[in-house]
């Protein structure tokens, strides 16, 4: 696989609810993590004293976070209502030649910020709120 243009890597928002997915608007920069924790099964009997893992038992998570430019769009005014209300719609995040992760996250922060010289901008972080599905690149 040849190297990717960092502006493919898109965040979108389920708009309505219905699947009407559009990408979060003004995102210059954007990061899709995975964590799993581990679940530690280690016993005198562990071999050499290894420490021994539970294959599948520890909780998944993701996280999701990007900052750009605030430009008051629909997914601006979107992502202001799924914090205010407490949603957690689906969201895609799309990794180019590689494939699209697809799920419910909640918006954990939202922050605002601008200079007198400058453009506004925002950050936004999310987290995970169930299972997550991963469809491959054709």
């Amino acid at each position: 696989m040849s190297a990717q243009n960092g502006k493919d890597l898109l965040v979108k928002v389920d708009l309505d609810g219905n699947g009407a997915f559009q990408t979060m608007a003004g995102l210059r920069a954007s990061r899709l993590s995975f964590n799993a924790e581990t679940v530690d099964v280690t016993s005198l009997e562990s071999t050499g004293g290894w420490r021994e893992l539970l294959g599948g038992a520890g909780v998944k998570t993701a996280a999701i976070s990007g900052s750009g430019i605030f430009r008051d769009a629909d997914t601006d005014e979107r992502a202001r209502q799924i914090f205010f209300d407490g949603e957690v719609p689906d969201f895609q995040v799309i990794i180019p030649d590689f494939g699209t992760v697809e799920g419910p996250f909640q918006i954990t922060a939202i922050e605002y910020a601008g200079t007198h010289d400058g453009e506004a901008t925002y950050e936004v972080s999310l987290a995970s709120a169930g299972a997550l599905s991963f469809t491959a690149a054709l």
